[in-house]
Order: structure tokens, then C-alpha cells, then sequence
């Protein structure tokens, strides 16, 4: 009998990660790991605080219709970030580090302006979704499409690991369309994914 989807928030002081895991995807990396995993990249790329982050862990199925209605093509992908807030609303990186910020970094809901999001008080920031295809992990990781530059064969673990991490950065305004921001974007990366044991086993205290 296949696994039934299980939703669980987790807190990581600042951040609140609300995950989603869709019945039959496997568990390749303990949840707690992965909450911390992302927590470790929304404060390195300076992502307001407090404030909550969507992690959904799925299939090959629904990221491509994902992947078809909000970018017109229907295929299956490996990771998906669906940011609410604007790239400007997070700590310049290279090679733009002059670009304008909002008044969000480094702040709170509080500091947010009159124009732009009105929150009661209180409550959290969302800096968006995003969306990773555990079976496409495996798959790439198996078969030596893995890895930062799509030719590594490792650990499945490795790779949702790195996903999360990519897709994280992405929520928070970075990306890999130049090649300056592309090579800072992959030293984070490295840098992030040496900081955490994600073979440890889960911490507890982390139900709602």
C-alpha cells in the first residue's frame, strides 16, 4: 500500500518551511536535514525575516504540468521556485551588486512599505514554493546526470540535497544566466552543502 502525502511545518527560528510530500515519494534525506538545508540558504542569501517557505516533494508527473502551465513546456524538470518577492528584495550578489534593494532586507514585515505588502502584525513573510521531483533526483543521480553541472553520478541523497539548495537560491533572487552570477551562485552552493551532516537522524520537536 503506497505511503499516504504527508504535511508537516517545521521551524527553523527565523523561518517557518511548511513541507508537503506527496503519497509514494520516497525519503531520501531525513525531513529535519532538509529543514535545515534551507534554512542554511535563506540566511545566506539574506531572505527576510521571520518569514515561511513552501518545500513540496513530488513526482516526474506534477512538476511537468507544473513546469507546462507557467512556462509552456510540458516536460518533466528536476527543481521549480515560484518567488513571491522580487530579486531586489534580497542583498545584492555578484555580478550586479549595485542593483536597487527594497526596504525588506534585512528587515521584517514590519519594515515593509505602505505600497507593497500589508501584513497584520505578526505574521510571516511567504518568500514563495518551490517544488523538487524526488524522482527525478534519482534518476539523474543514477545515471551521471547529477551534480552542479549535469554529469556527476552520486548519491540520490546528494542530489535532493543540492536541489533544495538550488531551488532555495532561486526563491531568493539569485540565478545562473551569467556566468559571473552563475560561478558565485555554485561556491554558495558547495559552501552550504559542506555545512550540513544530512545523514543524521531527525531532531524532534519539529511538529506543528
Amino acid at each position: 500500500m503506497a505511503a499516504a502525502e504527508r504535511r508537516r511545518t517545521l521551524y527553523r527560528p527565523p523561518w517557518r518551511i511548511d513541507l508537503v510530500v506527496r503519497a509514494g515519494v520516497p525519503r531520501l534525506v531525513p525531513e529535519a536535514r532538509l529543514a535545515d538545508l534551507l534554512a542554511e540558504a535563506l540566511a545566506a542569501a539574506g531572505a527576510p525575516r521571520p518569514s515561511a517557505v513552501g518545500l513540496v516533494l513530488t513526482g516526474d508527473a506534477e512538476i511537468a504540468e507544473l513546469k507546462g502551465a507557467h512556462l509552456g513546456e510540458f516536460a518533466p524538470t528536476d527543481v521549480l521556485s515560484f518567488p513571491l518577492l522580487p530579486p531586489e528584495a534580497f542583498p545584492a550578489h555578484a555580478p550586479d551588486p549595485d542593483r536597487g534593494r527594497s526596504p525588506l532586507v534585512g528587515g521584517s514585515a514590519a519594515d515593509l512599505p505602505a505600497e507593497g505588502f500589508v501584513l497584520p502584525p505578526g505574521r510571516r513573510i511567504h518568500l514563495g514554493d518551490i517544488v523538487v521531483s524526488v524522482e527525478r533526483a534519482i534518476v539523474q543521480a543514477r545515471s551521471g546526470r547529477g551534480g552542479q553541472t549535469g554529469d556527476r553520478a552520486w548519491a540520490p541523497a546528494d542530489e535532493l540535497r543540492l536541489l533544495v539548495v538550488h531551488g532555495a537560491l532561486h526563491l531568493c533572487g539569485w540565478d545562473h544566466a551569467h556566468p559571473g552570477e552563475e560561478a558565485a551562485m555554485r561556491a554558495l552552493e558547495r559552501r552550504l552543502l559542506g555545512t550540513l551532516d544530512a545523514s543524521s537522524d531527525e531532531a524532534p520537536g519539529d511538529e506543528d
